[in-house]
């Protein structure tokens, strides 16, 4: 009798073994895209009967069981199952903490309004929320910056990674973060205000990497005689601010009298235009020494510099004509 319930304990083991590797190493879980959520302080029971719940997993107590062998942490957040997968493989990307995120690439010159629409298009933020999250935020810059009344020039043109569930302001801390130290790596300290506004028109100014410094240094020599920077980038920003662009920059609105517009008031603007990448803020931090005051679009992707209005002229002319010829073709 005793031989026979030993036997029966015996077999009994072998099958809740059998049945425990099943449940672990049988691939359980969707064939289509599918989100869960693991909230904070779930715990090991609460996640375990959620992931069973959704049919992650075969059986919450495998789950369990496995946790008391591999030990760790298991991280909250949104995760992304879209393939049957054993429970190990499960564990472990709670254990890592790989949770669902969505990649949105921020370009260099993009300002406050088109990062809060890249913002929207990639279905992370409404851009008005973003938006006012920009101007709402700005003691996240205060220590560099005591002057910013957003976080223009501040958001640090790269590709991230956000989840989903990932608050306005956590998100531009991390790019103000990157910008912190992409600058610090630079070795910029002291006036960012300036500095950064500087490296803004740069960034707008032009598109041609080798050129970036010959622009700094046509505005740090007419800063230097008080000229005013007559700037077109700067006065469009201005006129997004009051929501009054209308897409091409018109004769009368370079005359009125705006903070931003740089053809009226000599000095730099405000405050930034635009968040400049590293080869600006590097122009804008040593522009090279030069003589030239002056500079226009070469209509080919390149400008040509000027020391004297009288060459300059010949460039516009030359720049217009260009224009003519192409329009006329």
């Amino acid at each position: 009798m005793r031989k026979l319930l030993l036997w029966v304990i015996v077999l009994g083991l072998l099958a809740g073994v059998a049945v425990g590797a099943y449940f672990i190493e049988t691939p359980a879980g969707p064939t289509v895209e599918t989100f869960v959520v693991i909230p904070p302080g779930a715990g090991a029971r609460g996640t375990a009967a959620l992931l069973e719940q959704r049919g992650i997993i075969w059986n919450q107590y495998a789950f369990l069981a496995w946790r008391l062998l591999k030990r760790g942490t298991l991280k909250a957040g949104e995760y992304r199952f879209d393939h049957p997968a054993p429970l190990p493989e499960v564990y472990a990307r709670l254990l890592r903490g790989d949770v669902y995120t969505i990649s949105v690439t921020i370009p260099e010159g993009y300002n406050i309004f088109d990062v809060a629409q890249a913002m929207e298009l990639a279905h992370l933020k409404p851009a008005a929320e973003f938006l006012a999250g920009e101007r709402k935020n700005v003691d996240l810059v205060a220590a560099m910056d005591p002057k910013a009344s957003s976080l223009e020039g501040y958001l640090f043109p790269d590709t991230y990674r956000f989840p989903r569930s990932a608050s306005v302001r956590d998100m531009q801390a991390v790019m103000v973060r990157r910008f912190r130290q992409k600058a610090l790596a630079l070795g910029m300290t002291g006036n960012f205000h300036d500095r950064v506004t500087l490296a803004s028109l740069v960034e707008k100014e032009t598109g041609a990497a080798q050129e970036r410094g010959l622009v700094a240094s046509v505005f740090t020599n007419r800063l230097r005689r008080g000229i005013p920077l007559a700037t077109d980038p700067s006065v469009i920003y201005g006129l997004l601010l009051r929501g009054r662009y209308r897409g091409t920059l018109y004769e009368s609105e370079l005359r009125e009298d705006a903070a931003y517009n740089t053809y009226i008031h000599a000095g730099l603007p405000p405050g930034p235009i635009c968040n400049p990448g590293v080869a600006s803020l590097a122009a804008a931090m040593r522009p090279p020494a030069s003589e030239y005051f002056y500079f226009v679009s070469d209509n080919a992707g390149h400008s040509r510099f000027a020391a004297t209005l009288e060459e300059h002229n010949r460039n516009v002319a030359d720049y217009r004509r260009r224009v003519q010829e192409a329009s006329g073709r």
